[in-house]
């Protein structure tokens, strides 16, 4: 039985990843974290912007100058990661998954932000919307957002050991208490 569902868990994380990849977020419709930090940062609704400032995913572009980054990408003939699209599809929202920049709206060194999760917000960013899961998942909000974790987190990065959806969607939890289900 466990081998069943892995296996049925992994090729649904196949089809996803197929899925998103050929129908990839419209870069038109971007809007930044500092415009979901307008609304997702006070303490009463969870503070969202916070948790993400601290995260290694706010600091996923830093990551690229550090030594360890330097020398993982010199292995693959990278000479700095910090410019390179192989590196920055997965480390810079900006880069909408692709090798060259997709969206001016955020900045290459804002690593990867709200939009890389939960796709795009121009669509679903109305307060009217956010008010509800569903509404905000009709506009086009990705939720789960570990819906794309894989796209980066996979055998692809030079770094890869392995990723529990699980433990790592835990890690990074901002949950909206407000929210209604």
């Amino acid at each position: 039985m466990k081998q069943h569902t892995t296996i049925t868990i992994l090729t649904a994380l196949v089809t996803l990843a197929v899925t998103v990849t050929a129908n990839p977020p419209d870069p038109a419709n971007y809007i930044g974290s500092k415009m979901c930090g307008v609304c997702h940062k006070a303490e009463a609704s969870g503070n969202q912007l916070g948790k993400w400032q601290a995260s290694p995913h706010a600091k996923a572009f830093e990551t690229l100058g550090t030594p360890a980054a330097k020398e993982a990408a010199k292995k693959l003939g990278i000479d700095d990661p910090q410019k390179s699209g192989k590196c920055l599809k997965c480390h810079s929202t900006a880069y909408n998954f692709t090798e060259v920049v997709a969206t001016e709206k955020i900045k290459v060194e804002e690593g990867v932000s709200c939009e890389s999760c939960h796709g795009p917000g121009k669509k679903y960013m109305a307060k009217s919307t956010m008010e509800s899961r569903e509404k905000s998942i009709a506009a086009g909000m990705i939720y789960p957002a570990t819906k794309t974790c894989t796209l980066c987190h996979n055998s692809e990065s030079p770094t890869f050991k392995g990723f529990n959806e699980k433990e790592y969607s835990e890690k990074i939890a901002h949950p909206n208490p407000k929210v209604k289900k």
